[in-house]
């Protein structure tokens, strides 16, 4: 049986590392920081198979709370006044057990602490970039070969054709030279 993972994330605190996200969030636009961090986190999820949880506290939206799901990512605003540390901690507990995985990406070393008491992992905002652009490079990856694969099938050619045009465009070029 495999193991559950999930992965809470301090989005504020990934919005405020990560250089792209950053940018956005200088030129006052944080609603494209949020949707851009949950794109990235989400096409994560699907390589990964892993249950992902973004956390923003009440600081740039006060007076929504709530709880939804975007691009199959768990949103969580806070209440007003309740910080998205706290909400993780008081959350993470409820996912820790001997069949789940849980992790916290966050760059707050105060978070970091409490979390791992708990029983929870500890992941920086660049230990979670580098997966993130890790992941994507794989999901390229993976979709190269599969479209190479799709040619390949496709093509009137079988392996002794293609062999014997390699070497037919050898001698080619062996003439010219």
């Amino acid at each position: 049986m495999r193991r559950k993972e999930v992965l809470f994330v301090d989005g504020y605190n990934m919005i405020g590392a990560w250089p792209e996200l950053e940018q956005l969030k200088k030129r006052d636009e944080i609603q494209g920081a949020r949707d851009l961090l949950l794109f990235e986190l989400s096409n994560y999820r699907k390589y990964r198979d892993i249950e992902v949880i973004v956390v923003f506290d009440a600081q740039f939206v006060p007076g929504i709370t709530s709880t939804f799901e975007e691009f199959n990512v768990t949103v969580v605003f806070t209440q007003e006044g309740e910080t998205a540390d706290s909400y993780i901690e008081r959350t993470v507990k409820k996912y820790i057990n001997a069949l789940t995985r849980v992790v916290v990406a966050t760059s707050d070393a105060a978070e970091q602490w409490m979390v791992f008491q708990q029983g929870a992992l500890r992941q920086s905002a660049n230990e979670l970039l580098m997966e993130v652009n890790y992941a994507k490079s794989q999901i390229r990856s993976d979709v190269s070969t599969f479209y190479d694969s799709r040619i390949r099938r496709r093509s009137p050619w079988n392996v002794t054709h293609l062999e014997k045009l390699d070497r037919l465009r050898e001698e080619i070029e062996g003439q010219n030279d």
